[in-house]
């Protein structure tokens, strides 16, 4: 990192203010580095001027470099830690106030409680884009994101810099820019440019997408190096996550669903290698199930992507897939192997649980859990800005919920072994949610000697009901029996931990 102590910034009356016209915005986060970029109104040099406190930015990072696209990168930050920035050249400040901060990411494999935003097809400058913003930002309230992802068709309809600019990077500025790192993902108006034949683009990825995004695609924020800005992959804690491009090209000729390309090759390595972690989320634009504005069925690109592609992610365990281009919410039980039409969907034979996963004490609501019968669970969430469109046999019959008269975007909550999805729409009412748990509903034997204290804790997240009568998520006991046996479940009758606890002779 080129940080030096704090030196103040001159003021200049003869120098022409600079205008600061896209950003700050987090790119590429580690979990200890952070890199900020920002776009002025005329060539200048650039710093980022950043502490753990407010009021005390006392490093800086300088580029002496005359640019209007400004890149800084910090270095040597420390794991899930809060820093303040400043944006300025060498003559002013362009930006400083107290949300101008963010956390680095935490250490991959740690497990807390991290939160990540989903939007998906979101670029239009519509009502609806705002107004699901608004109600992403009161939902979260106070609480910290960790990240958020784009589903791709993130600046309609030609995915020019000047759609970028009007209907992205000025709708989330104010807001979810400059404090949250951002993992973007391409759809194909990202690909639409006006300029250049769009068959040209899928191919050269010459497009404004690439020029306005900076992507950690030498593993530096988890899993396998891709060197390529079009696919990579990062961890979160416990969740690792994959970013995928369906719509471009590799080598000229292959696609996402063309299992022999480089991307799907990559993708094979990268998850061959995370099999340690906790969960595993892939994402991308086109959804192998939609009956939204559009049709899975009849769209090759979507049928190939379910034919040939998915039956990959699910052999190695992929949890959770979440897809945009379709202007709806959709979203899947727990299932695995449907690789045919709709109308073959067979849910006895495809639906790994016949839960509907919400987990809220209704009828048939346990959480899903991922053990032997390992599954995933498939959401469409194409309504962050695009809204509407139903084909004839819409709902998809593969599809536990969907909504396409109301925009939303997602928010995936993780806590260790649970995750929780929840779909927050324009109006601020979650109209869907669902629950994964793994590694629960243990029996564990214990070893101790009589007496002796011993702290028995839940698998789970949730509520606790003791067989000793206590509520917390651990209970103490002190065996005297030569076998003690306890549970512990929760309250929707859903989970259940059982421990024998064995006394042992003391030596």
């Amino acid at each position: 990192m080129n940080a030096c102590a704090q030196t103040p910034a001159k003021k200049n009356k003869d120098v022409v203010p600079v205008e600061l016209i896209r950003g700050p915005y987090l790119q590429s986060a580690t979990g200890n580095s952070m890199l900020i970029r920002w776009r002025t109104d005329v060539n200048t040099r650039s710093r980022i001027r950043f502490g753990t406190t407010a009021e005390k930015l006392d490093m800086n990072v300088d580029d002496s470099a005359l640019a209007s696209e400004h890149i800084i990168h910090l270095t040597g930050l420390a794991p899930h830690t809060k820093y303040y920035y400043s944006v300025e050249d060498f003559n002013s400040v362009l930006q400083k106030d107290t949300d101008n901060y963010f956390y680095t990411l935490p250490v991959a494999g740690k497990e807390d409680f991290y939160r990540i935003g989903v939007f998906g097809d979101c670029g239009n400058n519509s009502v609806n884009q705002v107004s699901v913003r608004d109600a992403f930002k009161n939902y979260l309230g106070s609480n910290y994101m960790d990240s958020w992802i784009l589903l791709g068709d993130n600046a309609y309809y030609t995915g020019s810099d000047g759609e970028f600019q009007l209907k992205f990077f000025s709708i989330y500025k104010n807001d979810l820019l400059k404090k949250y790192p951002l993992f973007p993902s391409p759809g194909n108006h990202d690909y639409n440019d006006r300029d250049l034949h769009e068959a040209k683009a899928q191919e050269t990825h010459q497009v404004a997408y690439y020029q306005n995004f900076s992507m950690p695609v030498n593993g530096e924020a988890g899993g396998v190096p891709s060197h390529n800005q079009a696919f990579y992959s990062f961890d979160i804690g416990n969740v690792h996550f994959l970013s995928l491009d369906s719509y471009g090209k590799e080598e000229n000729e292959y696609r996402i669903y063309d299992t022999l390309g480089p991307q799907v090759q990559w993708i094979k390595k990268n998850l061959e290698a995370n099999q340690n972690k906790g969960w595993i989320v892939a994402y991308w634009h086109h959804p192998p199930y939609t009956m939204g504005s559009h049709n899975s069925d009849t769209e090759q690109e979507l049928v190939k992507i379910r034919e040939n592609f998915i039956r990959i992610l699910e052999r190695y365990g992929v949890d959770l897939i979440l897809c945009g281009h379709s202007h709806v919410y959709e979203r899947s039980r727990l299932m695995k192997g449907h690789y045919g039409m709709e109308a073959t969907f067979d849910a006895k034979q495809y639906n790994v649980s016949s839960s509907t996963g919400l987990y809220d004490g209704s009828a048939n609501s346990c959480p899903y859990i991922e053990d032997s019968a390992h599954g995933t669970v498939y959401v469409v969430t194409g309504s962050a800005g695009q809204l509407g469109g139903k084909e004839k046999s819409f709902p998809h019959d593969a599809m536990f919920y969907s909504n396409a008269d109301i925009g939303g975007a997602g928010m995936l909550e993780v806590q260790g072994n649970r995750l929780d999805f929840k779909w927050v729409c324009s109006d601020g009412v979650i109209r869907d949610h669902f629950t994964m748990m793994k590694g629960v509903n243990r029996h564990n034997v214990i070893e101790a000697h009589k007496g002796e204290s011993i702290t028995l804790t839940a698998s789970f997240t949730g509520n606790y009901l003791w067989s000793n009568g206590q509520t917390g998520k651990s209970t103490t006991v002190k065996p005297v029996k030569k076998i003690t046996t306890l549970f512990v479940k929760d309250k929707q009758g859903c989970l259940r931990d059982n421990f024998t606890i064995e006394v042992v002779p003391s030596k």
